[in-house]
């Protein structure tokens, strides 16, 4: 009876390995999409900075371009332009692009806008990468005097809205 017992779970337990290595296999390949842009209020200036992280991999593929050539920088631009808007109070603000860094894996984006004196509404839409790839999701957290908010973008949810 023991030994029949004993026999039951070694079997279990190869079973449940056998399952449990498949399972971790199955994340192995699988590819995340994500972005990521933190939002910064410059009191002094009246400047929100942007500062946005991308998969070096994914935001070639998305604009067609090697990442290291000469008009990369140009079409992350042009880009971010066209995938990134932001409203303060209900207006439309335009957006400045600062640069653009490529670090191995991540490329860092900098935009900002200026002029934004008090923010009781910020709206943003933010469709980066969700064209090209459709389980993508940008995060935006916005820091504005002391307060902390979190924007989540996805298909279907190209474009969110936070108050202060």
């Amino acid at each position: 009876m023991i030994v029949n017992l004993l026999i039951k779970m070694k079997k279990l337990l190869y079973i449940s390995g056998i399952l449990t290595f498949f399972v971790l296999m199955s994340f192995m390949y699988a590819d995340f999409f994500s972005s990521m842009t933190k939002v910064d209020y410059i009191d002094g200036s009246k400047t929100l900075k942007f500062t946005t992280k991308m998969n070096t991999n994914h935001i070639s593929d998305a604009i067609k371009i090697n990442p290291n050539t000469a008009g990369f920088e140009a079409e992350v631009k042009k880009y971010v332009n066209n995938n990134f808007d932001v409203y303060v109070n209900g207006s439309p603000k335009t957006i400045t692009f600062t640069g653009s860094q490529v670090s191995g894996e991540t490329v860092w984006v900098y935009f900002e806008t200026g002029g934004v004196s008090d923010i009781s509404a910020l709206k943003i839409k933010n469709t980066i990468l969700l064209s090209a790839f459709p389980k993508q999701i940008n995060i935006v957290s916005i820091a504005y005097k002391g307060s902390q908010k979190v924007m989540n973008f996805q298909r279907g949810k190209e474009v969110n809205e936070v108050a202060f």
